[in-house]
């Protein structure tokens, strides 16, 4: 009785069991749950983070670039786009609709856009002029197609470059929602005061930028030639 009194004290005296108690009785430590991630969506191609456009701090905190020529200059400039400037050029003044439609079609990569951007283009484009007497109706039409080249490639708008210019007007540009506010009538502006204009613009930054989608994305594309037919003799 003695020896097993002994013991039970020994057990109870001793500091290993309280620690072990308290190891058994912790638990490990749990990982903090990852935050949400923010739904993510796009928009004519264009970024969408929780209903809003991304900013100019989703590139990096980079300022916005300008556009690669100005909306004023109608043959574009001299370097190896030079030809496709002429082009533009030519058919912003006869056929609006189709550089309308083809810059839809470089901006979307998709099959079928041209069709269903320069169909209503036209329709709308003969509409204003015959109701009205002038093209009123397809700058309405056309003038998001300029917002989301603007968004997609992190220009500067009409707005901005006015306010650098004047240097008035810095807390609007430093709000990035009443500034993009602001960006989107100075696109519909834009459209409706120079509309062919801002249309040759829009060409001439979407042909630098974004190859045709009917090339194949400059993909190389192999054709397999049968065998000429071949006849059988015998030598002599």
């Amino acid at each position: 009785m003695g020896a097993a009194a002994n013991s039970n004290h020994e057990e109870e005296s001793s500091p290993l069991i309280p620690a072990a108690a308290a190891a058994a009785d912790e638990k490990p430590p749990q990982a903090p749950a990852p935050a949400p991630e923010a739904a993510k969506c796009y928009a004519d191609g264009v970024p969408v983070v929780m209903g809003e456009p991304v900013s100019a701090h989703a590139f990096g905190g980079l300022p916005r670039e300008s556009w690669n020529s100005g909306i004023l200059s109608c043959l574009g400039r001299n370097d190896e786009f030079c030809s496709s400037d002429v082009e533009v050029c030519l058919l912003g003044t006869v056929a609006p609709c189709v550089l309308y439609g083809s810059n839809v079609e470089r901006l979307a990569a998709g099959q079928g856009t041209f069709a269903n951007s320069c169909l209503p283009y036209t329709g709308l484009y003969m509409l204003g002029n015959s109701l009205f007497g002038w093209n009123c109706l397809a700058p309405w039409f056309s003038h998001p197609t300029r917002t989301a080249i603007r968004r997609r490639y992190n220009l500067e708008g009409n707005f901005e470059a006015f306010t650098r210019q004047c240097g008035c007007c810095g807390s609007l540009v430093e709000d990035e929602e009443r500034r993009e506010h602001l960006e989107a009538v100075c696109d519909l502006a834009t459209h409706y005061l120079c509309h062919p204009c801002a249309l040759c613009q829009e060409g001439r930054e979407l042909r630098r930028r974004v190859p045709h989608p009917g090339f194949n994305n400059g993909h190389s594309v192999f054709v397999m030639m049968p065998p000429m037919e071949q006849t059988m003799g015998r030598g002599m």
